[in-house]
């Protein structure tokens, strides 16, 4: 069975398990190789805000109402992967990163730079 290629900042629908139901999601690592597993990192598309500092709304003509929520990023096999949706421009896919560096207590090199 081929796999899809997947490419970070893709916008999926992919089936994210009986809890998790078929949802949209973003792509946030590099593309796997041949000789490694066949996992992608995925933030999920949720329709059910809470408010909390996690979610990130991005517009985008394929998604509905709502935000991506990085408190719930998620380890997924590309056999998941049923259909491409789209892409994120560099601007949007700035807003996850900088949403997602705190969660996973990363500091962004933007953040590293000395100011001027």
């Amino acid at each position: 069975m081929q796999l899809p290629r997947i490419q970070r900042g893709e916008l999926w629908r992919v089936d994210l398990g009986y809890l998790g139901k078929v949802r949209p999601v973003l792509v946030v690592s590099v593309p796997f190789l041949d000789n490694e597993r066949t996992l992608c990192i995925v933030v999920p598309h949720t329709n059910s805000l809470r408010g909390t500092r996690f979610e990130v709304a991005v517009p985008h003509p394929a998604l509905s109402e709502g935000a991506f929520d990085v408190q719930q990023t998620a380890a997924v096999q590309a056999v998941k992967f049923i259909q491409r949706l789209g892409t994120l421009n560099t601007e949007q896919m700035g807003a996850i990163e900088r949403a997602l560096a705190p969660v996973l207590g990363l500091k962004l090199a933007e953040a590293l730079r000395p100011q001027s």
